[in-house]
């Protein structure tokens, strides 16, 4: 049986900052996606991309608390709802007529 966990690599992240290049990588553990699957013998291993799609909600749930613990108290906007696309093709509602 295996668990869904925060990378501990990178802390949910997915990436790392090179402390003397600046170059920010993938992290290596996670493969990117910021979250592991813990084994019952205490061990971590990257969640395939088969196994992505079904534990899709599971990992958007981790994300949000994540997020919250980082103080973010907001939920999510599209696009053409944030004041820093208004004005630019990234910040066109698609379902709205030119």
């Amino acid at each position: 049986m295996q668990t869904l966990i925060r990378c501990i690599s990178c802390d949910g992240y997915g990436w790392h900052v090179d402390d003397f290049s600046g170059d920010v990588e993938t992290c290596d553990w996670c493969g990117g996606l910021g979250y592991v699957y813990r084994y019952a013998d205490g061990s971590d291993h990257r969640i395939p991309p088969a196994d992505w799609a079904r534990v899709a909600d599971t990992l958007e749930q981790l994300e949000a608390e994540r997020l919250r613990e980082l103080g973010y108290t907001g939920s999510a906007k599209k696009p053409w709802e944030q004041e820093i696309r208004k004005g630019t093709k990234g910040g066109a509602n698609p379902y709205e007529a030119d």
